[in-house]
């Protein structure tokens, strides 16, 4: 299965990049929109993080889930950029006051950028996007702590799984620019 998972994200990687079809790459992008997460998962979910199918794999779950619910992506989007004091807004490109339809587009622009552009810059964009999401959400969760303990829980969870995925999107990239991404 992980050899499988290797092989395919190879193979699907260097196929995009060298062929430069613009419809191919539309293709992969609007892929989980039109078939879901479930053929991907099946194998690469497995794989370890910094790994490139565990790479393409959290691009593809960072974009299902502002693709599945880009209000609630804009309003962390927007707490984040306004909290966070890094670089990270700027590198991930997004503009604010940001809707939810120009995340959308942003979240496909970085994954389109994966495969037709410098790939560590798209998991760069992708761990920087994912570090104001989960600043976002972590304000978010403050806010809520003491009226609505749940949703702060939710909050705060979420903000965990978004740093965690923009860690291992910032290792991979680094990998990536020393060709020990596989």
């Amino acid at each position: 299965m992980s050899r499988a998972a290797h092989s395919t994200a190879t193979t699907l990687l260097a196929r995009v990049r060298d062929e430069e079809d613009p419809a191919v790459v539309e293709r992969l992008i609007s892929f989980t929109d039109s078939h879901g997460i479930d053929d991907i998962a099946q194998l690469w979910a497995r794989s370890p993080a910094k790994s490139l199918p565990g790479s393409l794999w959290r691009l593809y779950l960072v974009q299902l889930s502002i693709h599945d619910d880009p209000r609630t992506a804009s309003l962390l989007y927007e707490r984040g950029h306004r909290e966070l004091r890094t670089t990270d807004p700027l590198v991930a490109g997004a503009r604010t006051p940001v809707a939810p339809d120009e995340l959308v587009a942003l979240i496909d622009t970085i994954l389109r950028g994966a495969f037709t552009g410098d790939f560590a810059l798209a998991l760069d964009r992708a761990a920087a996007f994912c570090r104001v999401q989960a600043s976002g959400a972590t304000h978010l969760a403050d806010d809520y702590e003491t009226t609505e303990p749940d949703r702060a829980t939710a909050f705060t969870t979420r903000a965990l799984r978004l740093s965690s995925f923009a860690d291992d999107l910032a290792v991979a990239a680094r990998m990536w620019r020393r060709d020990e991404l596989i």
